[in-house]
């Protein structure tokens, strides 16, 4: 049979669509979506040893390509909030020193996580697993402060002399990258669905998060010129007056938690997952 010029061409085409389609498939059959809901908390100059203190609801979505059993890269978009008081602390100076800081945390990170085990949903026997997650994130804070019954922003006022002549400092970046490392599991549920419980914590690369971290109170009288009344009100909140206490911890940064429950669905066909020969 002698084919058309035509049909040699539709022949072809329908070829190509057909293999495209089924690495579409196949990228689709290894790719995942899904959920966390959890909460959030921090660790700094406001808090620094007590985990799960001021715990926040939390939640976020997140992707999941499977590039293997025991290897995956992975996306998060998390959304939370942390806080800390001075008021509720046990220490007479903390109480004293009366800070305190609210943020909102919006968290954009990939990396992959390390399984354990070989797992795969859907699989007889590669149902569950243990697993290592590393990434890097870029993260937005904007720490505020009750004052007089209104939250307001700490960071353009300086609380620190940033901007001033009181200190060699500009003001710290709201946008901040973080490290996140954390540890989950994960149960295959049927052929599309897994279950996971994780714990994470986010290392920043500022001591900014509550905006507290100078050793020093600056100068109240060169905020209140140069940054304004209120600004100068914030750098010094204690309860006595005093400005020769000790107001944070340059030398460790702060630090966050995401921790909590994911629900992910496989997406494409799970036939068209080539991993149970791994």
């Amino acid at each position: 049979m002698i084919f058309s010029m035509k049909q040699w061409l539709l022949a072809v085409l329908l070829l190509v669509n057909g293999v495209a389609f089924g690495q579409r498939q196949t990228k689709m059959s290894r790719s995942e979506i899904g959920i966390m809901v959890g909460g959030s908390y921090y660790i700094g100059d406001l808090n620094t040893m007590k985990h799960f203190k001021n715990t926040n609801l939390a939640y976020g979505v997140l992707y999941r390509f499977n590039i293997h059993p025991r290897l995956t890269w992975r996306s998060n978009f998390t959304y939370g909030f942390v806080e800390g008081y001075d008021s509720d602390a046990k220490r007479d100076v903390l109480v004293n020193r009366n800070l305190s800081f609210q943020t909102k945390l919006w968290e954009l990170g990939s990396g992959v996580e390390f399984s354990y085990f070989p797992f795969q949903i859907g699989h007889s026997r590669y149902r569950g697993t243990a697993y290592l997650l590393a990434e890097l994130a870029l993260v937005h804070i904007n720490p505020t402060t009750d004052y007089n019954g209104d939250q307001i922003e700490l960071q353009p006022l300086g609380t620190e002399g940033q901007g001033t002549s009181a200190s060699n400092r500009s003001n710290y970046a709201l946008n901040q990258l973080a490290v996140p490392l954390g540890v989950g599991c994960r149960l295959s549920l049927g052929k599309r669905a897994s279950f996971g419980l994780e714990y994470g914590i986010r290392f920043l690369f500022t001591d900014y998060l509550d905006d507290v971290s100078g050793y020093r109170y600056a100068d109240p009288s060169i905020i209140a010129a140069e940054n304004g009344p209120i600004a100068a009100a914030l750098s010094n909140r204690s309860l006595d007056g005093s400005r020769f206490g000790r107001r944070g911890n340059p030398a460790s940064r702060d630090w966050y938690s995401f921790f909590g429950a994911t629900l992910t669905f496989r997406l494409g066909d799970p036939s068209n997952c080539h991993f149970t020969n791994q």
